[in-house]
């Protein structure tokens, strides 16, 4: 796939994306977040609107604060409660004292949206559009931009650097492909992601995500045809990655594939392994915020890691 990259992008400051709309990235770089989680600030009549507040660190919020200056915030709205872009969220509200607006069932513990969204909802010239997949809270939000362009913020769910990663149980490779499918349905002008720059020419895009995943099914069930396979065996054999963090990445997209085919009662899952196959890299967390992610958890990746498949009966 044709991803799209940048240069390393100024620090602490509000950079313009478009008429009105302007971004402030977020000092988490990593293989998992880029150059960093996407602060968006958009200024229209309704006011000023802050979408996805970042990770947790308290010298991103104080950037946050110091490019809204005296403007006033009007309302918060959050794509989703990974950490690098709800963590900082505590932080703003007790800054601000806004409600967050975030999808009505949150997939974070502990955490209730004050105003809760629903697909179709409407705040403020934003519309929520409900996209599971990377995550099971996962809202994209449309919006008609100064210029009269169709925008899309498009969170994790579709970026412009990279695919997303699936990972159980709050990744859903089902409710992925039914939400890449929702959006070639519509007709968006571009999308602003979660982590990287502009996405020109989305529907493209998304068509190449949608087949990449579709050819990455393909081959699972053509290695599943010739013997039954761990998670571990089954990714090294599939990916060509050298960075651990990515290893691990590929473990969990291809156990989202497994419990996608499983749930259309194409394969079955089997005894686990014991032991990791010689060569696996050791199980180890992801950098920074993402380590408490769906399945982020060491123990809960190194026995995903030895799960087992086979094709059903």
């Amino acid at each position: 796939m044709a991803f799209f990259t940048e240069s390393e992008p100024p620090r602490g400051v509000a950079q313009p994306v478009l008429p009105g709309i302007s971004r402030i990235v977020a000092r988490n770089p990593s293989v998992m977040t880029y150059l960093g989680t996407n602060t968006y600030i958009i200024e229209d009549a309704s006011g000023v609107t802050l979408l996805d507040p970042g990770p947790p660190d308290p010298q991103h919020t104080q950037d946050i604060r110091a490019a809204l200056g005296e403007k006033p915030l009007r309302r918060i709205l959050l794509t989703h409660t990974h950490g690098d872009h709800w963590g900082g969220l505590a932080a703003l509200q007790s800054a601000t004292g806004l409600p967050v607006h975030a999808y009505q069932h949150s997939a974070k513990a502990g955490f209730t949206p004050e105003i809760k969204l629903a697909d179709g909802d409407e705040v403020a010239g934003f519309t929520a559009i409900f996209t599971p997949g990377h995550a099971a809270d996962h809202l994209c939000f449309q919006y008609l931009a100064a210029d009269g362009r169709k925008i899309l913020f498009s969170g994790d769910h579709v970026m412009s650097w990279s695919s997303s990663i699936v990972s159980p149980p709050d990744g859903n490779m089902q409710a992925y492909y039914r939400s890449l499918e929702l959006l070639l349905t519509r007709d968006d002008d571009l999308y602003l992601g979660g982590h990287g720059p502009v996405l020109p020419d989305p529907r493209a895009m998304v068509r190449q995500l949608l087949s990449h995943r579709q050819h990455r099914e393909r081959t699972i069930l053509d290695q599943l045809k010739t013997q039954d396979w761990s998670v571990v065996a089954l990714a090294a054999k599939l990916y060509d990655k050298t960075d651990p963090y990515l290893k691990v990445a590929a473990q969990r997209n291809v156990l989202a594939h497994l419990h996608k085919l499983e749930a259309e009662g194409i394969v079955r899952e089997l005894e686990p392994a014991t032991i990791l196959p010689p060569g696996s890299v050791e199980v180890t967390a992801p950098p920074g915020e993402v380590q408490s992610e769906s399945g982020g958890q060491v123990s809960v990746m190194r026995s995903d890691a030895l799960r087992r498949f086979g094709l059903a009966a």
